[in-house]
């Protein structure tokens, strides 16, 4: 006879379980935290205090320039505010859906083993939003455009509704994100996603064929933003009060609204996940030319990567929302040149930070293939180079047909600079990925190659350095001679090269590859 399977009397309430899935935030954030090593565990604090102290310069600061909210300059930014809230809501979701929901708290293998809530999934991933780059960049740029645009007096006021913006637009992407995950996971999802992604597109296509976009923006309802900064300003509390209790109020409404889509993405199965781990795929024939070995186990990882659902969709997204960008804004070649580091960046986040986690536990076999130590390494650091070098020229390409023709000089600081950023990208990343390897399983949709204040910590670096570079070659673009942004590729070309070289010094010590790969395959 089959057991029953009604709810018993003894099982917690609807309201317990939600207390119960809120305890269980904190010491799963510990748990993850625990998997950082060495002084990447106490620099913890450290980075904490150093971003909330520049999300408080961002929103002071700018007020108490000369020229803030005074008529000018100023005045022309107020107009603008309404936008960039706007553009706040579009990057979060977008930044939310290609992350499949969010970033994993817990991964997928280990949550067998440690039943964790869905609401507690969904409330750790809404803390986890701020180490993302991109997060903090616009949430710093919109808190200091408005300090700018509305002065000093009663500035603190004045943001309040800013901040809360900022969580609610948070909070309503991961809601879409949480919903379009388990469209994809539906029998036909994927191509349901697809054709969610193509109306998207078509749709702001046809607005900016039509000439609407400015007018759709002056009907933005974040405008109700700045007037309610406005009656902070002019001392209208009681319109401003009713204002801050309804956006606190939508702010406690997103937040619920993401624990059902989390719940029922939990009990979908990962159809495109299993579908790519269980296909037969017919073998191909042996390489019988020099440097077969490297030519087999090239074909080995970029199997890997174009085999993996996180991976696609984060080389789809990453070649397709910068080079869109670049399209809507009709970026000029001096603008667009900065594009190959931000791509760059984003790509090796992807996987190149911990490159060996493509293997997982296949790490083991693969260091049992007869063949020379370097020539694995080799071949990862020729993979992740074409995987930023396909992302950077798709960017590239839709970032053309608006900016016209290169002259001589702008076409080699184009080229410098792509080869100078994946150099450097690729050495850089390949040494972290020797010296710091972590566990990661890249099936799930929602995977990190590395936990999420580690990935945060990469995103700064790699931006830092890659937007400099970026700006160098930028200025060279509007010189006449083109044999400047040459001259000045070479010693960050050696630079990199010299990196490269003592990544495959190091990789060649049979203790260092014995602790990756234990590492990553375990």
């Amino acid at each position: 006879m089959p057991a029953p399977t009604a709810p018993s009397s003894t099982e917690p309430g609807h309201l317990a379980r939600v207390r119960r899935s809120i305890a269980d935030v904190g010491p799963l954030l510990r748990f993850r935290a625990a998997a950082l090593r060495g002084s990447a565990r106490r620099r913890i604090a450290v980075v904490a205090g150093i971003l909330l102290g520049c999300t408080v310069a961002a929103a002071i600061v700018p007020a108490h320039v000369a020229d803030a909210g005074q008529e000018g300059r100023a005045g022309e930014l107020l107009l603008l505010l309404p936008s960039a809230y706007l553009g706040v809501l579009g990057i979060a979701i977008v930044s939310a859906a290609a992350a499949g929901g969010g970033r994993e708290l817990l991964q997928r293998d280990q949550a067998v083993a440690f039943p964790v809530s869905p609401t507690t999934d969904h409330l750790g991933s809404l803390l986890l939003a701020p180490l993302n780059i991109a997060w903090l960049l616009q949430t710093w740029a919109v808190l200091g455009a408005t300090a700018y645009a509305w002065g000093p007096e009663r500035l603190g006021w004045v943001q309040l509704p800013i901040v809360l913006w900022v969580l609610i637009a948070t909070a309503a992407a991961q809601v879409l994100a949480w919903s379009y995950e388990c469209v994809r996971r539906l029998r036909h999802g994927r191509f349901a996603t697809l054709a969610i992604v193509v109306a998207g597109v078509g749709l702001a296509g046809l607005i900016v064929a039509a000439g609407r976009v400015t007018a759709l923006l002056d009907q933005a309802p974040t405008i109700r933003l700045a007037l309610l900064s406005a009656a902070a300003r002019d001392g209208r509390w009681g319109e401003y009060a009713a204002g801050i209790t309804v956006l606190v109020l939508v702010l406690v409404l997103a937040v619920a609204l993401g624990a059902p889509p989390a719940h029922r993405l939990a009990r979908l199965p990962a159809r495109e996940e299993s579908a790519l781990e269980t296909s037969h795929y017919a073998p191909r024939p042996t390489p019988r030319a020099r440097a077969a070995d490297l030519r087999m186990l090239l074909r080995l990882d970029r199997a890997g990567v174009w085999r993996s659902v996180p991976l696609r969709c984060g080389v789809a997204v990453l070649a397709l929302l910068p080079g869109g960008a670049a399209l809507a804004g009709g970026l000029a070649w001096d603008t667009l040149l900065i594009m190959p580091g931000l791509v760059g960046s984003g790509g090796a986040l992807l996987f190149g930070v911990n490159a060996w986690c493509l293997d997982g536990a296949g790490g083991f076999w693969r260091e049992t293939l007869p063949v020379r130590p370097g020539v694995p390494l080799a071949a990862r650091a020729v993979v992740l180079a074409e995987v930023l070098l396909v992302a950077t020229a798709a960017t590239i390409a839709l970032g053309a047909i608006q900016a016209g023709w290169p002259t001589a000089t702008e076409l080699a600081a184009l080229l410098c600079t792509t080869v100078v950023v994946i150099v450097m990208v690729t050495g850089r990343s390949l040494q972290w990925s020797v010296t710091t390897p972590y566990a990661a399983d890249l099936r799930s949709a929602r995977a990190t190659p590395a936990p999420p204040a580690a990935m945060f910590g990469y995103s700064v670096r790699l931006a830092t350095v890659t937007t400099i570079v970026g700006l160098l070659f930028a200025a060279t673009a509007r010189l006449d001679d083109w044999w400047v942004p040459v001259l000045l590729a070479v010693p960050f070309v050696c630079f990199g090269a010299l990196r490269l070289a003592r990544v495959a010094q190091r990789w060649d010590d049979p203790a260092v590859r014995g602790r990756v790969v234990a590492t990553v395959a375990g």
